[in-house]
């Protein structure tokens, strides 16, 4: 199980490699929130995405031996360049395991940073797991795994880290920390840093509609699952139910979830490009979403909303900007 005290480890890991990123704000999207918004840019870390911070922790915790074997990761795109980027600068050899059906751009990118791309078919109901295990024995890979994995937990969670110290520059003690949701990696990492450096600032997932796991979990007490697992723009952020390591901490730690619809993670792109200057992907804008256009279901003066993610396709880029920009 990660602890802050491990997250404080990979924190150190992370200096010099991975970036501060920025905690922006615009007076535009304040009025349409009803409140102070903060948007913490994770779109601008390496990679595109948050993930780095994740891979860059698991794999400069292996050992020697565990290196010169290599490792494995599945993911749609964002874990998988994460894990990518962070193997090259360590001279690991890393074979990424990629959904058929993932952006085009996820899955060059990935290729493009020296790892080796499987590609399997996901919405014909292939089991990514059951093809990584085989992978990982026939080759003496290890696993890392996209969420449920306490390292990688532990390098997610030191953007919660800097969140509290950027909030307190800010003058923001109390608030909501909109965080976009898969199996709960971020979310449950941010919720452990805040937890033990700004409990004042309180986690809650954000999801999108058709694939609001975490939010029913939580609401329901138990570990509930989607009825599909692919169909939706927010690819970033679709996966089967919460991780059994990063549920527990969820349900003790964040509050409700939010869900939204795909036309407000669009809008979301438009206003975050327009306002921000910051391109997003569907799934990196959920959270801005829910705190732009579910306002209702917030309480406060301040909102902060975590931009995950901007590894988008420029056609779907574009059909955001035409419709809202």
């Amino acid at each position: 199980m990660s602890s802050f005290e491990m997250i404080q480890a990979a924190a150190k890991r992370l200096q010099g490699h991975a970036r501060l990123t920025p905690m922006l704000s615009s007076p535009f999207l304040d009025e349409i929130a009803g409140r102070r918004l903060l948007v913490k840019a994770e779109c601008l870390q390496h990679t595109g995405s948050f993930k780095f911070r994740g891979g860059w922790a698991a794999i400069s915790a292996l050992s020697d031996a565990e290196k010169s074997r290599g490792v494995l990761a599945y993911s749609s795109g964002n874990h998988a360049q994460g894990v990518a980027a962070a193997a090259k600068a360590h001279e690991v050899t890393a074979v990424i395991l990629m959904p058929a059906d993932a952006p085009s751009l996820k899955i060059e990118n990935t290729r493009a940073l020296g790892a080796e791309v499987v590609l399997y078919d996901r919405v014909g109901g292939e089991d990514r797991s059951a093809i990584g295990r085989d992978l990982a024995q026939k080759r003496g890979l290890t696993l890392i795994k996209p969420y449920d994995e306490p390292q990688v937990i532990a390098g997610q969670g030191s953007v919660g880290l800097e969140i509290a110290e950027q909030a307190r520059a800010e003058g923001v003690c109390e608030a909501d920390v909109l965080i976009c949701c898969g199996g709960g990696g971020l979310t449950s990492g941010v919720a452990l840093a805040l937890e033990g450096t700004a409990p004042g600032l309180r986690v809650r997932p954000a999801e999108p509609e058709r694939f609001d796991d975490v939010t029913r979990s939580l609401a329901s007490g138990q570990i509930e699952s989607n009825a599909e697992i692919s169909g939706s723009i927010c690819d970033a952020i679709l996966t089967p139910s919460p991780g059994e390591v990063t549920f527990p901490v969820l349900k003790r730690l964040c509050g409700p979830g939010v869900v939204v619809t795909e036309e407000d993670a669009l809008r979301a792109m438009a206003l975050a490009f327009l306002r921000l200057k910051i391109v997003l992907e569907p799934g990196g804008a959920v959270a801005l979403a829910a705190a732009l256009f579910h306002s209702d279901n917030i309480k406060g003066d301040a909102v902060i909303a975590v931009a995950t993610g901007g590894n988008v396709d420029a056609a779907l880029f574009q059909q955001a900007l035409s419709r809202y920009a």
